[in-house]
């Protein structure tokens, strides 16, 4: 360790590796062994900051002093997000494509999603009890992913349903794999992006005939305030980073379900749901349980903070997974404690599982609400729903792959409606 400029150094050529090892840990290690919330390191050949903490969030988040342009991999556009799509871009383009995605998710149009999502669950019931034993994430990518094509306007048929949620999936667990992972992830994005090109150029065509106020019809004859409509490669980017991250959630989901194993003494308060109980649970699924690991961004402008120099250009990383567990924001952040959200205060630069900032102009997740909304009805469905048994199995996960999730998928047995 050494300290140069009021900055530590973590010592190494290169640390690209490190992340490999340690996954989700990768900051936190550090700032837990040198004691700060700062330091520099070198990834993919290039020098970069890590930061960690309400107040480096706050920093992170000024569009002024950092931008998302250039921030992001190649190798994750080409996989998670679409090349030079919303994630991508930075002030009035962000903001104007920022606003179009938040309309499309209204809080009747969540509710919308909630519904159909309830109904495509309800009917799932009859197969789970008919088979010996379920593995809850498959199922979950499955149906959700079928109620999210329902929202969206965008036809699928019933024998593609899983072959389309598995490239959705790809492109998620591409992200922090190479080789065959990496591979998979990018052949998912590109079947999809095709896919989703023709059902948009049909409706441009006039040959398919959307709902009028559906996200497909929305997205397809979208234009910006200078009148330009969007290429139609991009629009199939933007409409998938509207289905894709719904699709995700099928991983908090599976979280959900094992926190309610893992947590017996919540049962009470499960059952009552008393002070919106279920709210407070889903978000501390989200606090304690691995998600997004970290967030990238460039410095927009030199500038100091903390006594360092920030250059322009230079890549920062901001620990999202480091912040959920971090002594200074959570009390006992190694327990799962629902109750902590029970106090009502503002959380927009400590807690940020999907992002920070202002959701409607910043690099917040638009869509924090659905995923919210979606875990609250599955974990209604499985406290009160239904009864099964939770076999012997491999529930652990592992820190070190990103992104990551219990080993079994969560097995379910013996699955029966309550009556």
């Amino acid at each position: 360790m050494e300290v140069k400029d009021r900055i530590i150094q973590d010592k190494g050529l290169d640390h690209t590796l490190n992340i490999l090892e340690e996954g989700y840990l990768f900051i936190k290690n550090r700032t837990d062994r040198y004691e700060c919330n700062m330091f520099e390191t070198h990834i993919m050949g290039e020098k970069a900051i890590c930061l960690s903490g309400e107040e480096a969030c706050k920093i992170f988040y000024n569009e002024e002093l950092f931008q998302r342009k250039g921030a992001m991999p190649m190798r994750i556009q080409k996989t998670l997000f679409g090349v030079n799509a919303i994630q991508g871009m930075d002030k009035k383009p962000h903001t104007e494509r920022k606003l179009f995605f938040m309309s499309l998710m209204t809080e009747d149009r969540q509710n919308e999603l909630t519904r159909l999502y309830k109904e495509e669950l309800e009917a799932s019931v009859f197969q789970w009890m008919e088979k010996k034993e379920i593995v809850l994430f498959h199922e979950m990518k499955n149906i959700i992913c079928k109620a999210a094509c329902k929202w969206t306007g965008v036809p699928i048929k019933e024998n593609e349903i899983e072959d389309r949620a598995d490239d959705f999936c790809s492109m998620i667990d591409g992200i922090g794999g190479v080789g065959p992972r990496y591979w998979k992830g990018k052949s998912g994005r590109n079947k999809t992006e095709e896919w989703i090109q023709g059902i948009i150029d049909d409706v441009r065509l006039g040959k398919l005939k959307p709902e009028e106020n559906s996200p497909l019809k929305l997205m397809a004859f979208h234009r910006d305030q200078d009148g330009n409509q969007m290429e139609l490669s991009m629009a199939a980017k933007e409409l998938i980073n509207v289905i894709r991250p719904i699709v995700a959630i099928s991983t908090y989901i599976t979280f959900t379900a094992l926190a309610v194993y893992e947590h017996p003494q919540c049962h009470d308060e499960l059952l009552r749901n008393h002070h919106n109980y279920y709210e407070m649970f889903v978000q501390e699924v989200r606090r304690y349980y691995p998600f997004t690991p970290f967030l990238g961004a460039r410095v927009h402008r030199d500038f100091e903070w903390n006594g360092y120099g920030f250059k322009k250009g230079v890549l920062v990383l901001l620990d999202v997974y480091g912040m959920d567990h971090d002594p200074h924001i959570w009390k006992n952040p190694d327990q799962f404690e629902p109750e902590r959200f029970l106090e009502e205060k503002d959380r927009t630069y400590s807690f940020i599982p999907q992002g920070g900032g202002d959701p409607a102009k910043g690099h917040r997740c638009p869509g924090e609400g659905i995923t919210i909304e979606i875990m609250k009805a599955s974990l209604d469905f499985l406290v009160n729903k239904i009864e099964f048994e939770v076999p012997e199995q491999d529930l652990s996960f592992r820190l070190s792959r990103i992104p990551t999730l219990p080993e079994s998928g969560f097995i379910m047995k013996n699955i029966k409606r309550k009556v």
